[in-house]
Parts: C-alpha cells; sequence; structure tokens
C-alpha cells in the first residue's frame, strides 16, 4: 500500500524533471547563441577540430543539452530516493558529482586555446622582429606545446592517470630543446633550418 503513493510521487517528480529541464535547455541555447560564443571558439580554432569529428560547431544546443540531461538526472536523483532504491541513487550521485569536474575540463581547454593562441602570437612577432626566421613554425610550435600541457591538466582534471604521459611529454619536449641546442651550437643550422621549415608545414597541416 505504501508503494503506490511513493510511485505516484516519484512520477511526479519525474515528469517536473523533464519540464523544468526542457525549459532550462531552450533557454541555456538561447543565452549562449544571444553572447555569440561560437564566434569566440570559432576565432580559438575549436571549430577546425570539431570539423574533423565530422561534427557541426553549436555550443548553444551542447550546452543546452549538458544542462538538460544534468537536470534530468538530478530529478531522477530525487524520484529514486522517494521510491528507495539505493543502489540507483549511489550510483546518479557520482555521476551529479562527475558532471563539475568535466565542465572544469572544458573551461581549462578553452583558457588553454586562448593562452596558446595569445603565446603563437607573441612568439611569431618576436622572432619576426629579430629577423630570425621560421616565426610561423616556431609558432606552431609553441601553440602545441601550450595545448599538450593544457590537455594533460585537463585530463588529471577528470581523473585520468596522467603521471606517465606527462613524464613522456616532458621528456619529450627536452630531447627536442636539447637536439635544437646543439644542431645550433655544433654549426648545424642549415640543417635545422631545414628541419623547421619541415616542420612548420607538417604541423601547420595538422593544426588547420
Amino acid at each position: 500500500m505504501n508503494f503506490l503513493p511513493s510511485l505516484l510521487g516519484a512520477l511526479l517528480v519525474f515528469i517536473i524533471g523533464l519540464i523544468v529541464s526542457s525549459v532550462l535547455d531552450r533557454l541555456v541555447e538561447r543565452l549562449v547563441h544571444y553572447l555569440k560564443l561560437d564566434a569566440l571558439l570559432r576565432r580559438l580554432g575549436v571549430e577546425a577540430f570539431v570539423h574533423r569529428a565530422n561534427m557541426k560547431l553549436d555550443a548553444g544546443v551542447f550546452l543546452g543539452r549538458v544542462v538538460y540531461w544534468f537536470f534530468i538526472l538530478v530529478f531522477t536523483l530525487a524520484a529514486s530516493e522517494i521510491l528507495g532504491f539505493a543502489a540507483l541513487s549511489a550510483f546518479l550521485g557520482t555521476v551529479l558529482m562527475y558532471i563539475p569536474q568535466v565542465l572544469v575540463a572544458i573551461l581549462i581547454l578553452l583558457v588553454t586555446l586562448i593562452v596558446a593562441n595569445f603565446l603563437r602570437g607573441l612568439v611569431r612577432a618576436s622572432v619576426m622582429s629579430a629577423n630570425i626566421g621560421h616565426a610561423k613554425a616556431l609558432g606552431t610550435v609553441t601553440w602545441w606545446t601550450v595545448v599538450i600541457f593544457g590537455l594533460s591538466i585537463a585530463l588529471d582534471q577528470v581523473g585520468v592517470a596522467m603521471g606517465i604521459i606527462n613524464t613522456l611529454i616532458t621528456g619529450v619536449i627536452a630531447m627536442l630543446a636539447l637536439a635544437g641546442g646543439l644542431a645550433f651550437g655544433l654549426g648545424g643550422r642549415e640543417h635545422a633550418s631545414r628541419w623547421l621549415s619541415k616542420l612548420e608545414g607538417e604541423m601547420t597541416h595538422h593544426q588547420g
């Protein structure tokens, strides 16, 4: 007899959750479109990565769906509590606690792209003003270095074990710096110049 009122209460909570989630989905989508977040993401180079995954860049739809499913989970958790489903409630609680970490990781990636683009422009301008040459290649190397470190921080934020990968990344960068120093220091400027020209073409192609 006690189960029927609990079931009706859980259904009512879930239906309210569907309505609230749908309304918030539309509000977030319209707000993001009003703020023109897509234009900012295009300037940061996000659209190129999205297109490689055969997807269309639409931050409003994406964030709207994130909000939708977040509140669906919240109201499902509430309904589960009413029904006394302890195992389901524990699982949904864990998922809800994980979602903010994912959002923080996404924010870290966006900040990383902003910093990477700024430093790439700064390096290119500095190299060009010094008449060293290969400003584009050095700027691209700077961009990828910042992005790789930002990606490692974002993955660590969502709980991915990055200790070994961070060590490998640090080792590769250290070897590149050492090799570059030896090449220039031992008179290998011509060879280093050819290598930078090749690197410039390959990395620029992969970037965009």
